[in-house]
């Protein structure tokens, strides 16, 4: 055998081996979602998160956008078309992550609350008079009040956690918006509301189940409670302070698993198991943006004019 061919023989075999073994490289693909056109079309931006995470909850904090799974959290700038996420940090035990104006919180499992320090990217225990367990969100009121929600109620400091007041008792609260000195919140007796700075609330809608979701949107607010007759999940906007609530879903598909609802410019959009819902009227008219993908519910968010959606299951 000459070394023309010998060579030849080599190369074929080296060729093999390299297709044969060399590690394949998977991106993750369908796990968020972004529209700069009001919902009208959807771009993939999920390139550099990891496929094998699950149930992404996703926040904007500093013009950047994170999302955590996990004890991990991830980065993109916001004002970059085309960027990729990179891992930014780990926070071992971490249950939840909320954005107040002061600072980025996290919730860990164990009770403890640390404040992110924008300075140099630590993260430092906070409130450590505050004692009790099974957190859900932190919220600070626009008069400087600190509101944590827990399995157990609501609690308040006036000021900056050196005492605590009990201001609702049982129950848990997990999401709280505020607009114009009104605090709405999804609460286990329904939505609740208080016009005192988080002194006293009040039931506004319950229909013998939990609230789902709240959001301020223009001139009101926006709420999806469970239903327990219908065993549905019923969509309601209040345009007088979050005092008398009206239904919007009587062009929604009826479903028990609509997670959220929110605004961008006069359009509202619905996260629903049968994919992303847009009106332009106030809720009267619904149109189908986004099929679903599977049996995933999207989870619905914005910064600024720009929609982001994560296929859930179950919608949370």
């Amino acid at each position: 055998m000459n070394i023309i061919k010998i060579l030849s023989l080599v190369f074929i075999v080296s060729f093999i081996e390299v297709r044969d073994f060399s590690p394949s490289t998977s991106v993750a693909e369908k796990v968020i979602f972004q529209s700069v056109d009001n919902g009208k079309t959807w771009k993939d931006i999920s390139k550099g998160l990891p496929e094998n995470k699950n149930n992404y909850n996703l926040f904007s904090f500093e013009k950047g956008l994170y999302m955590h799974a996990g004890n991990e959290m991830f980065h993109r700038e916001s004002n970059v078309s085309t960027p990729n996420w990179a891992k930014a940090y780990s926070i071992n035990d971490l249950r939840n992550i909320t954005v107040c104006k002061t600072g980025l919180y996290a919730i860990k499992y164990n009770g403890k609350i640390s404040k992110k320090n924008t300075y140099n990217n630590s993260w430092a225990t906070t409130y450590p008079t505050f004692h009790e367990k099974n957190l859900r969100t932190v919220f600070e009121t626009s008069s400087g009040a600190i509101v944590i929600g827990s399995d157990h109620g609501l609690f308040k400091s006036t000021n900056d956690g050196k005492t605590w007041k009990e201001v609702l008792e049982k129950g848990w609260v997990i999401k709280i918006v505020e607009s114009n000195g009104v605090l709405i919140a999804t609460s286990q007796n329904g939505i609740i509301r208080s016009s005192d700075d988080g002194e006293n609330w009040n039931v506004v809608v319950s229909e013998g189940g939990v609230g789902i979701d709240v959001a301020s949107i223009k001139g009101g607010f926006a709420a999806i409670t469970y239903n327990t007759s219908s065993k549905t999940r019923r969509v309601r906007t209040s345009y007088d302070a979050g005092k008398t609530w009206q239904t919007i879903d009587a062009g929604l598909p009826p479903h028990d698993l609509i997670s959220n609802i929110l605004q961008v410019d006069n359009y509202l959009f619905c996260g629903h198991p049968k994919g992303i819902f847009r009106s332009s009227d106030k809720g009267k008219n619904w149109e189908l943006m986004k099929p679903a993908i599977g049996d995933k519910v999207f989870n619905l968010n914005a910064l600024g004019n720009v929609i982001y959606a994560i296929p859930k299951a179950g919608g949370c």
